[in-house]
């Protein structure tokens, strides 16, 4: 097929994309979660607003605002990094929702027990809460991953050259849409089960006896 390599190049986009944005919502997650725990009045405050208006506004407006809204005040983004931003900052409050539940099922105990210990409130997060968070949290996690790896499509809508987008410029071309797009939904599809597959393997590794929540709880709205 000679739009193979075409779309084989969307596919790179697509991957970089949604890794990079998991990654660094991972962290912004994180971030949020524990300010909204542990912080005082103000900061979590501050991470409560955050996470509201970014689930509360639709990624593709918040795209817009971002690659057409930011060069009215002097701000550039290419299409790139207004995607990789754009999917960061939502997947972080969406993270951080997944962590927040998952720092407040550990029992309080734990806390009380290492601070006994002689740790100190940050060390008992970084060594105690939070790496068992991060375990409890892998099922919502993993459906953030596969939901950033389809939402990257619309990264297409600010013109970024993704799997979707060259799926459109080459069925654009050869009229062949029902052919070019099964093609597309295979693919996403293939990497939608390599994916949970693999996270599932981890998740069965890592897990807590005794502490969790069921796989696969769907907490976004499809």
């Amino acid at each position: 097929m000679d739009s193979l390599p075409n779309l084989l190049d969307g596919l790179n986009i697509t991957l970089l994309l949604t890794f990079i944005s998991i990654i660094i919502g991972l962290i912004i997650g994180i971030t949020l979660a524990l300010g909204r725990v542990y912080g005082n009045r103000i900061v979590a405050s501050f991470c409560i607003g955050y996470i509201e208006i970014i689930r509360g506004t639709p990624l593709l407006v918040q795209l817009f605002l971002l690659y057409f809204g930011l060069p009215s005040v002097g701000i550039s983004l290419t299409p790139l990094q207004a995607a990789l931003i754009g999917l960061s900052l939502n997947s972080g409050a969406y993270q951080a929702e997944y962590l927040r539940g998952s720092i407040q099922s550990i029992p309080s105990g734990q806390m009380v027990a290492a601070r006994t210990l002689g740790m100190n409130s940050l060390q008992s997060i970084k060594n105690i809460l939070l790496p068992q968070a991060l375990r409890i949290s892998i099922p919502a996690w993993s459906n953030e991953l596969i939901y950033l790896l389809k939402y990257t499509s619309i990264a297409y809508l600010i013109t970024v050259e993704e799997l979707t987008a060259e799926g459109f410029f080459i069925a654009a071309k050869t009229y062949k849409y029902i052919e070019i797009f099964v093609i597309i939904a295979i693919i996403y599809l293939v990497l939608t089960v390599l994916l949970t597959a693999i996270i599932d393997k981890i998740e069965n590794k890592l897990s807590i006896p005794g502490i969790g929540v069921p796989k696969r709880i769907a907490l976004r709205n499809a």
